[in-house]
């Protein structure tokens, strides 16, 4: 049963926005900027760890199991025959060629299977229930295919080219444990099993929204000044990868009660509730800064992160009747997805119960001299040849290079302490497929 979920109480007339122009680290006490790892830590406790549902199977690719899987059946639940050829006794042609009358044909799905009598063979098709009796597969290749008698040429062991029951999977138990990411192998098992629903953990919902007067939606003419909005179907498309599932609220103007107000409205009309409002723009320490404004003295604390691109970040519960989850994000794209690998993607995945939820990660080799600010961790995009280990990189720092980061096949963490990087230089690499 969905767990409840926190309700949105905005009060939209009484909200008074944040002063023109305030720092984004200004509701914050803290003297200096926060750590990459405490602000993970931050965004991981608002989002939990989610309850069991049961989904169909063919709905269940991709999806965590919640619980162990116990096998209803054994696989193979019956004997059956590895190849076509004949069944026969083992001992009653040990000594070949030996020519048997052919008793019966047994293709695969029979049920009426007529048991081997002595001194005859059947012919059998490969997953055909072997025959009482026989206790060895003679393969066709090793025979003259005879219809009604068979001349055989080799000698099998017991058990030859027979697949015992339960040889895969014994009944009763586990095929599939707790925690498991259902790929097409591991779907083809439970449905091998008789599994018609699965448990599985439920996707986290979230609420995806991007700021600004100045976006457009593709596909419509752009006027000066005006920009096509990337950040919500880029975060969406996010989202969805990382597990979860996405509501976009498109086009929130800057202005903080219409922003409150739609917030508010979509947050309710969310079938089922929402988890966690992820939100892209607007936290920086400029004018016009509708989500700082909107949500400061809300239970949204905004804190300058010490990383390059993102620094500016903000996270918190919404105050009101149990409080929704928020996180905010930076709106430049780079900024902003950088963001969601670092912050939210293993937040999400962790909630889902996934095995790996931070990126996998591998040693390579720097292919040019970097250097990197001081006091900041910078996730910069690269391009890796894993043939010789080495990494390059993509554009370049800038925030706004979102061309660079399409054709980006890793992230290239570099520490903070680190202000220089010669060529050659052993770095961490965050591979973005995997």
């Amino acid at each position: 049963m969905p767990s409840a979920r926190p309700s949105l109480a905005l009060g939209t007339a009484e909200c008074k926005a944040a002063p023109v122009g305030q720092d984004a680290a200004v509701t914050s006490t803290r003297t200096g900027p926060r750590s990459v790892a405490d602000h993970r830590a931050v965004v991981a406790s608002l989002v939990a760890p989610q309850p069991e549902e049961l989904v169909p199977l063919a709905r269940a690719r991709g999806r965590v199991l919640a619980r162990d899987v116990v096998a209803g059946v054994s696989l193979p639940s019956f004997a059956n025959s590895a190849m076509d050829g004949y069944a026969v006794r083992a001992a009653e042609v040990a000594h070949p060629p030996v020519v048997l009358p052919v008793g019966a044909d047994i293709p695969a799905g029979r049920t009426d299977v007529p048991p081997l009598e002595p001194g005859t063979a059947h012919r059998i098709m490969t997953g055909a229930p072997l025959p009482d009796g026989a206790d060895a597969v003679v393969p066709v290749e090793a025979t003259d295919g005879g219809v009604e008698r068979v001349e055989l040429r080799e000698t099998p062991l017991p058990g030859a080219h027979v697949r015992r029951p339960g040889e895969d999977v014994e009944a009763g138990a586990v095929v599939l444990r707790a925690g498991t990411v259902l790929r097409a192998p591991q779907v083809g098992v439970l449905a091998a099993v008789g599994v018609a629903d699965v448990p599985v953990r439920r996707r986290p919902v979230v609420l995806v929204l991007s700021t600004g007067s100045e976006l457009v939606a593709p596909g419509t003419e752009l006027r000066p000044g005006q920009i096509y909005e990337s950040n919500g179907p880029m975060l969406a498309a996010a989202v969805e990868e990382a597990g979860g599932r996405a509501e976009l609220l498109r086009f929130v103007p800057d202005d903080v009660e219409q922003f409150l107000g739609r917030l508010a409205d979509r947050v309710g009309a969310v079938d089922g509730g929402v988890d966690l409002v992820l939100t892209s723009g607007g936290v920086s320490a400029g004018a016009y800064e509708v989500v700082k404004d909107a949500f400061t003295g809300r239970g949204v604390e905004f804190v300058k992160v010490a990383m390059q691109p993102g620094g500016p970040q903000g996270a918190g519960r919404l105050d009101g009747a149990g409080g929704v989850a928020v996180v905010t994000l930076p709106g430049n794209p780079v900024s902003s997805h950088v963001s969601f690998e670092v912050f939210v993607r293993p937040a999400l995945r962790a909630a889902i119960g996934h095995p790996h939820p931070d990126r996998a990660a591998v040693t390579a080799t720097l292919g040019e001299r970097w250097t990197s600010p001081a006091g900041r961790r910078q996730f910069r995009r690269g391009v890796l040849d894993a043939v010789r280990g080495v990494v390059t990189e993509v554009g370049g720092p800038a925030s706004h290079l979102l061309g660079a980061l399409a054709r980006a096949e890793c992230l290239v963490v570099v520490p903070e302490d680190v202000t220089e990087l010669a060529e050659g230089s052993a770095v961490e690499v965050w591979l973005l497929d995997a």
